[in-house]
C-alpha cells in the first residue's frame, strides 16, 4: 500500500473525495466490540477513514443498516462441497465470506501439486481471497493408498507459493508424538509460519509433546473438556460446525471474557446442499448467536480473530489501511446479508453472486478413476471364527467406535445383517489399479437394501462402498468408474441416484444449484433404502480416513487407529 498512500491520504484527510461512501452506517467495530454510527470512505481496494465523510464518486446510504467485515472462514477444504471452484466462490461469497483458508489435501492425495496449483489459479480469477494452508500428510498415513505424495521437497515449494500462510492441519500426530523424521522435517521447513494442528482426543503428556513440535491450532475437540484442555495448553480453538461434524454446541460455552481471543469458527467440510440453504461460515455464526454468543463477539470470531492468528495484518476489521471485504447486514442478530463487497466491489446482493465463473480446462484431473478388473467375488469376506471388528457410526460426529459382534456365516463367508444394522463395507483403490481392496463391517447407516459408493473417500480418496448385497456394492463401484467420479446409490443393480464428479474424482462440473439438487436425491434416495443417517455420503465419506479414532477401513484393510497399525 506504502507506493499509493501519497495517493490517497488526500482523500483520508478529506480533501479530495473518496472512491466510495458508505454514510449512515452502523459499523461492526470488532476492535471494541461495539456498534458505532459513521461514515466509511474507501478508495481502490482499501478503507482511508471512519468518521463524516462526504465526498466521494459514489455514495451509498445504508439508512442504518450495519456493515461488518467479511467473513473468513479458517480452516476448511473446499473439495468437500463437490464444487469446481468457480462454483464454490458462488455458492460462498454471497454468503459473505470473503476469505477462505484452505488445506487442499483432498485434490492433493489424488493429483498431487497439479492439483492444488489447479485450484490456487482458478481461486486468483474470483473476487475472494483464498489461502493455502501446505498439505502436510499427503497421503495421510502409511496405512492406506493415495494417489501422490507431498514429500519435503514439494513442502518447502509450496511455502514459497504466494498466498501460502504456514503447514496445513498435521494429521499424523502419532508421527509427530513419536519423532518421525519426515514428519518432523516438513515442520521444521514452516518455523516461522502458521501450523496448523489436528489433535482428535489428545491429552496429557502426549498433548505436549504434540504441541513442543510447534502446532498452534486445533479443529477436532468434541467436547467441553478436550477444549479446555487445548485452550489451556495454548492453542487456538477452531471450533467447528460442518455438514457432519457440528461440535458448536459442545464448544461454545468455552468462549468467555478470557478466552474469545483465542478461538474462532471454522467448518471444515461443508456439502453443497448446506451451502446453498444454510450457507457457509454465516450459518456458524447465526447458529452461536440463537445459542446465545453476542452478535459483535459472534462477528468477531469469524473475522479479526481468524485473520490475527493467521497474521492477515489488513483483513478482518473495518478501520483505516484495511481492505475493503465488506457485509451489509439488514439484521445483525439475524445476519442477513444484503450485500458482499470484495475490495470496494460490489460482488454479491441480495444471495446471488455478480461475477461469472471460470469453467474447468484442465485436462489432467479427468479420468483419475483406474480400478483393476475384478469380480464380484473379491468383496467377500472370510470368515475367521471369532466375534468380527465393527466400525460403529456416530452420528453427527466423524470420530467411529470399535465394536465385536457374531456374524452369519454362509459358506464359509461372513454376510451382511441388515436386520441388526451391520453391513459389508469394501474400499477399492482407484488410483494406481493395483487390485487392492480393504473389506470391513459397518453399523450406523440402517441400510435394508442396496449400496451407496463414493469416489470421496477422506483423504486417499479411494473407492468406499457399503451395501446389503455383494451385487449391488459390486454395481455401484462399476457406476463410480463409468462416471470417473462421484456418489451413486444402487438398488437390484441398477442405480437409483448419482452424482458425477471427475475433476479429480472430487468436483462436479456443473452449477451450485444442480449439484445440490443431485445431492439432495441421492439422500432422499439413501433414506428410501433405509438410511438413518441425516447425511449417509459424508459419514461414508469419512470411513476410510485412518487418522481420527477409533476404527477405520482403507484399501490395506482394517486400522486400529489408536494404536496406529493394521489390524
Amino acid at each position: 500500500m506504502a507506493s499509493d498512500l501519497g495517493d490517497i491520504l488526500p482523500a483520508a484527510r478529506g480533501d479530495t473525495p473518496a472512491d466510495l461512501i458508505f454514510k449512515n452506517a452502523r459499523i461492526v467495530n470488532v476492535f471494541s466490540g461495539c456498534i458505532e454510527e459513521a461514515n466509511v470512505a474507501i478508495c481502490g481496494e482499501r478503507i482511508i477513514g471512519i468518521g463524516d465523510y462526504a465526498k466521494a464518486a459514489t455514495v451509498i446510504d445504508l439508512q442504518g443498516r450495519y456493515i461488518a467485515p467479511g467473513l473468513i472462514d479458517a480452516h476448511t477444504h473446499l473439495e468437500s462441497s463437490m464444487l469446481d471452484v468457480g462454483e464454490y466462490a458462488r455458492a460462498v461469497v454471497p454468503h459473505g465470506t470473503t476469505t477462505v483458508v484452505t488445506d487442499l489435501h483432498e485434490i492433493a492425495n489424488v493429483s498431487g501439486l497439479a492439483g492444488i496449483r489447479y485450484v490456487m489459479h482458478q481461486a486468483h480469477l474470483l473476487p475472494f481471497d483464498l489461502f493455502l494452508m501446505a498439505p502436510s500428510c499427503v497421503p495421510a498415513t502409511h496405512l492406506e493408498s493415495a494417489g501422490a505424495v507431498i514429500g519435503v521437497e514439494e513442502i518447502q515449494q509450496l511455502l514459497h507459493w504466494p498466498n501460502c500462510l504456514g503447514l496445513g492441519e498435521v494429521m499424523n500426530y502419532p508421527g509427530v508424538i513419536f519423532g518421525d523424521p519426515t514428519m518432523l522435517a516438513k515442520i521444521a521447513l514452516a518455523e516461522g509460519k502458521i501450523i496448523d494442528g489436528h489433535a482428535p482426543g489428545l491429552s496429557g503428556a502426549k498433548l505436549n509433546a504434540y504441541l513442543l513440535a510447534g502446532i498452534m491450532s486445533d479443529h477436532e475437540s468434541v467436547s467441553y473438556a478436550e477444549g479446555r484442555e487445548k485452550l489451556d495448553r495454548g492453542m487456538m480453538l477452531m471450533i467447528r460446525e460442518g455438514s457432519s461434524e457440528k461440535n458448536l454446541e459442545a464448544l461454545l460455552p468455552l468462549v468467555t471474557d478470557q478466552t474469545y481471543k483465542r478461538c474462532c469458527f471454522v467448518v471444515d467440510d461443508r456439502s453443497s446442499t448446506d451451502l446453498l440453504k444454510d450457507g457457509d461460515i454465516d450459518a456458524v455464526v447465526r447458529k452461536a448467536i440463537r445459542l446465545g454468543l453476542d452478535p459483535v463477539r459472534a462477528i468477531q470470531l469469524a473475522t479479526i480473530n481468524p485473520a490475527g492468528y493467521f497474521r492477515l495484518a489488513d483483513s478482518g476489521a473495518i478501520a483505516p489501511g484495511y481492505l475493503a471485504n465488506l457485509i451489509v447486514l439488514d439484521d445483525l442478530t439475524g445476519l442477513k446479508i444484503q450485500s458482499v463487497y470484495y475490495r470496494g466491489k460490489a460482488v454479491a446482493r441480495d444471495g446471488k453472486a455478480l461475477f461469472s465463473v471460470p469453467e474447468c480446462k484442465d485436462a489432467s484431473l479427468m479420468h483419475s478413476v483406474k480400478i483393476k478388473p475384478y469380480e464380484v467375488a473379491a468383496l467377500k469376506l472370510p470368515a475367521k471364527g471369532e466375534p468380527c471388528p465393527i466400525i460403529e457410526v456416530v452420528p453427527g460426529q466423524i470420530i467411529t467406535r470399535s465394536r465385536r459382534e457374531k456374524m452369519p456365516v454362509k459358506n464359509g463367508f461372513i454376510e451382511s445383517d441388515p436386520g441388526r444394522d451391520i453391513l459389508k463395507l469394501a474400499v477399492i483403490e482407484r488410483h494406481n489399479a493395483t487390485g487392492r481392496i480393504g473389506l470391513g463391517l459397518v453399523s450406523g447407516f440402517g441400510l435394508k437394501r442396496g449400496a451407496l459408493a463414493s469416489s470421496i473417500a477422506h483423504d486417499s480418496h479411494n473407492i468406499v462402498v457399503v451395501g446389503a448385497t455383494d451385487a449391488d456394492m459390486y454395481s455401484a463401484v462399476k457406476a463410480i468408474e463409468a462416471m470417473q467420479g462421484g456418489l451413486v446409490a444402487v438398488s437390484e443393480g441398477k442405480v437409483q441416484a448419482f452424482l458425477a464428479a471427475p475433476i479429480a474424482g472430487l468436483l462436479a462440473q456443473e452449477p451450485l444449484e444442480k449439484v445440490a439438487a443431485r445431492m439432495e436425491e441421492l439422500e432422499n434416495c439413501a433414506r428410501s433404502l433405509g438410511s438413518n443417517l441425516q447425511t449417509p455420503f459424508a459419514a461414508l465419506s469419512f470411513l476410510a480416513l485412518p487418522v481420527i479414532p477409533e476404527l477405520r477401513l482403507t484399501d490395506l484393510g482394517l486400522v486400529d487407529v489408536n494404536g496406529f497399525k493394521l489390524m
